[in-house]
């Protein structure tokens, strides 16, 4: 298939076929999909928990608003937002900045524009909007291959985020919720899509 008849085919999955399962190679595509995301200063702000515990699906499915998604789904993605290892003094940082051979006045000077730049996220306390928003690149390009490969997804953001991780034992200190994502093949045919005309969303700047 190609990209825009992926784009076309995509479509946010109300209700999946929870008699059709995704084949494991399909799911590691996915996953790599998103590991291969773009991500600002190639800090790849995301963690994907995949829940495969039936038990547990159950459980989180009235934390998402009841959703029937979350529990007819094939897989469920769960992503969590990096925090606390993205402020400057992090070792992450230095770890993630510095994966290419780079000389010692670059260094210098990535280290400084970064931690000019994440000082404002820290004390408008927008650290987990920022990474929370890579997550979304990622998400968008998972669910993009997957459509190209006939299987469908729909982004999540209906959930009691504080219970769905404590439910989920995540540390909050390091992650936070950004998006859950099921992915399954569809029990109804899709509708339409529905989008304004291209000259209603671009205007040239010349």
């Amino acid at each position: 298939m190609d990209f825009f008849k992926a784009m076309q085919e995509r479509h946010a999955c109300k209700e999946f076929d929870d008699t059709k399962k995704i084949d494991s190679n399909d799911l590691n595509n996915i996953l790599e999909a998103g590991r291969l995301s773009p991500s600002s200063f190639g800090l790849e702000h995301w963690k994907f928990l995949v829940i495969q515990n039936e038990e547990l699906k159950a459980k989180l499915r009235p934390l998402c608003w009841n959703q029937v998604q979350i529990t007819s789904s094939s897989e469920l993605i769960v992503i969590l937002a990096k925090t606390a290892c993205l402020k400057p003094d992090n070792r992450y940082i230095k770890d993630m900045l510095f994966r290419r051979d780079y000389p010692q006045e670059k260094k210098d000077f990535y280290l400084k524009l970064y931690g000019d730049f994440i000082q404002d996220k820290l004390e408008s306390k927008a650290l987990y909007g920022w990474s929370r928003a890579q997550c979304y690149i990622a998400s968008a390009n998972m669910m993009t291959y997957a459509s190209s490969i006939g299987i469908d997804s729909c982004p999540i953001e209906g959930f009691e985020k504080e219970s769905v991780e404590k439910l989920l034992n995540i540390d909050t200190d390091e992650f936070e919720l950004a998006l859950i994502l099921p992915f399954g093949y569809r029990k109804n045919p899709a509708s339409d899509k529905k989008r304004l005309p291209l000259d209603k969303v671009v205007e040239f700047i010349k």
